[in-house]
């Protein structure tokens, strides 16, 4: 199915902090910047890769996207609409377009509620059909991502660990959302059972011209499942390209670190060894200019007191760096 290029889900200059409180009066003494000004937009039948370190803010722009978390500041477009300003009987009927897949099947998934009520929850909140149309949709759903409608009565402890993200798959599917945000989905499995849930996304993708907001700190499985890759660091975006741009020709520092760092099928092939000296600074208190200069072998003077914003380097090509 042919990507329509018309945005279903744009995001402007979205920032969240988190306050951090001290003292017997609870008193703001600083901010978490977990994301810090990120700008990006997904078609219909389009997955976005989200990558970057652990704590570099990619969870929270899932969830922040979703309205689980609220944002601190900027917009937040589904098929053109700020929800962003939506009240919770506005942002309601806004749900059923918008889902997420957790990282762990296992603790996303209620022990005590059997796999298909659990799949069929949604249906039941949202007052669709009456009991014995959620039945079949619920079975028609186990059917679409691989499981047996016999195994609906079975509980989450019953199911492998491949078998419980379908679970939570199905869950995502159940209200015929256009938009679905996949948090490090396959982390948690088995590297056979990665490939099948991702081929199992993608086909889904096919069928229903789904867009995704892939997050993940596996650069092999964005690289399969991924159109366009955004990396992130400590809260930002420094470079937004399509895939085969991307990790062809890297242009910000870190992310050629990144790829640098993945290592090679064949071990007769050397990756040229990219140092990456230092830890990720605090996001309470992340370094003036380009929050990466303390860490980049390339770093000069300018980069230390002016942040780089993101350009166009090339069409569709965009990098965060004073050195581009």
């Amino acid at each position: 199915m042919a990507m329509d290029k018309t945005p279903l889900i744009e995001v402007k200059n979205l920032r969240k902090f988190f306050p951090i409180k001290k003292g017997l009066l609870r008193r703001t003494i600083g901010h978490v910047r977990a994301v810090d000004g990120v700008n990006f937009s997904i078609n219909p039948g389009e997955t976005l890769g989200l990558v970057g370190e652990s704590g570099c803010g990619k969870t929270t722009v899932g969830r922040v996207v979703l309205r689980l978390i609220e944002p601190s500041d900027g917009a937040i477009e589904v098929s053109g609409r700020d929800i962003t300003t939506l009240g919770r009987a506005e942002l309601r009927p806004m749900r059923r377009q918008m889902q997420i897949v957790f990282q762990d099947p296992f603790s996303s998934l209620n022990p005590r509620i059997r796999a298909g009520d659990i799949v069929g929850e949604p249906l039941k909140v949202h007052g669709v059909g009456d009991k014995k149309e959620r039945q079949e949709r619920v079975a028609q759903l186990f059917a679409r991502v691989g499981l047996r409608p016999a195994q609906m009565n079975n509980y989450p402890h019953q199911f492998s660990g491949g078998q419980r993200q379908r679970i939570s798959i199905a869950r995502a599917l159940a209200l015929d959302p256009g938009f679905i945000v996949a948090d490090e989905p396959v982390s948690a499995l088995d590297v056979s059972i990665q490939a099948q849930v991702i081929n199992l996304l993608m086909d889904l993708q096919r069928d229903s011209n789904l867009a995704y907001l892939f997050i993940s700190h596996n650069l092999a499985v964005v690289e399969h499942i991924s159109h366009r890759v955004a990396v992130m660091y400590l809260g930002r975006i420094v470079e937004y390209a399509d895939k085969a741009s991307l990790f062809a020709r890297p242009q910000h520092p870190y992310t050629e670190a990144l790829l640098a760092a993945v290592p090679l099928p064949d071990p007769e092939l050397q990756r040229t060894k990219v140092r990456v000296d230092g830890d990720v600074p605090s996001p309470i208190r992340p370094p003036p200019g380009c929050h990466f200069h303390p860490r980049c072998r390339y770093a000069e003077a300018r980069c230390k007191v002016e942040a780089p914003v993101l350009k166009e380097i090339a069409p569709g090509h965009q990098v965060a760096c004073h050195l581009r």
